[in-house]
């Protein structure tokens, strides 16, 4: 489908039997030997959850982190493809988005990275192409486990590097890089998605199964730094519309997170979610119906 943009986070995966979020974050516990002094409470913000469990087991045990992301690598790719995961390729977006760490939205491990630059730990331009669709793995993957963003450090790098690339330009050594910023790109429409960055002020881009909590400290700064550029600044077009999809059962209990995506100049969007397969089959066909009528008005 032309131009279809997706991002997609890890709950389509729970469709599947296996590993839960919840089972990988004990077997982190348990690999680092900390269970005696780390407790699993709703209320710790994930990233500095890691870096709990990592410091203690750095202090404790001298644990390289890059032991623990190997351990999280072959856990995470231990994760079943399951029907949703098939559907969404026979979409044929263009893009697709993600900040799953596996491959089960590919199909299979890419033979080929095909970023324009070798990135070892920070995803601006984590790219691979599987048929005739680009996949950005934009929280690192597994085939790279130092790549893999947990913890609020990394996250922190990956925000600087991402507000770099939008805003003042890049610094990299490689020739493939644009120089210049997206902002400036945009102005003399040299805009060519070296990173997936570039698709959420070119193109319209449909998000699900990913939760947005406010954790997501890069996503959440991509989108409000693109409203900013829409309704304040001004600097740059941003004609594109960006999607919200969410289980009608949660709206109620996630009417904050709801109001801050609108005043984002997110669209939400909900369809009843207890069947889960058949919440993802109602997006994927009301995104399937939309597509043509969006084309038409551009």
């Amino acid at each position: 489908m032309k131009n279809l943009v997706l991002l997609i986070g890890n709950d389509i995966n729970n469709i599947s039997r296996g590993q839960s979020w919840k089972d990988l974050l004990q077997d982190i516990i348990t690999f680092c030997h900390v269970g005696d002094c780390i407790e699993i409470d709703d209320k710790k913000p994930f990233p500095l959850l890691y870096e709990q469990i990592f410091l203690t087991a750095s202090k404790q045990q001298k644990i390289r982190e890059k032991d623990l992301k190997a351990f999280i690598a072959v856990k995470a790719a231990e994760i079943k493809a399951n029907a949703i995961h098939s559907a969404i390729r026979t979409m044929q977006p263009k893009h697709i988005l993600t900040t799953n760490y596996e491959f089960t939205l590919e199909g299979g491990t890419p033979i080929e990275n095909t970023s324009i630059i070798n990135e070892k730990f920070y995803s601006i331009f984590r790219r691979y192409q599987v048929d005739d669709i680009t996949y950005w793995h934009i929280h690192g993957d597994c085939l790279n486990p130092m790549s893999i963003n947990l913890g609020f450090e990394h996250y922190g790098g990956q925000l600087q590097l991402m507000r770099n690339y939008v805003v003042s330009g890049t610094i990299y050594a490689s020739k493939e890089v644009p120089k210049p910023s997206l902002l400036r790109r945009i102005h003399a429409r040299q805009v060519y998605f070296h990173s997936w960055i570039d698709l959420f002020f070119i193109q319209d881009i449909h998000i699900f199964g990913l939760s947005l909590d406010f954790v997501e400290t890069d996503l959440w700064w991509l989108l409000t730094y693109r409203a900013r550029q829409k309704f304040h600044h001004k600097n740059v077009p941003v004609p594109n519309k960006i999607f919200y999809y969410i289980p009608e059962e949660f709206v109620v209990s996630s009417r904050c997170k709801l109001d801050l995506l609108e005043a984002n100049d997110v669209i939400v969007i909900s369809f009843p979610g207890k069947d889960k397969e058949a919440y993802y089959n109602s997006i994927i066909q009301h995104i399937n119906k939309m597509q043509p009528l969006m084309m038409e008005n551009r």
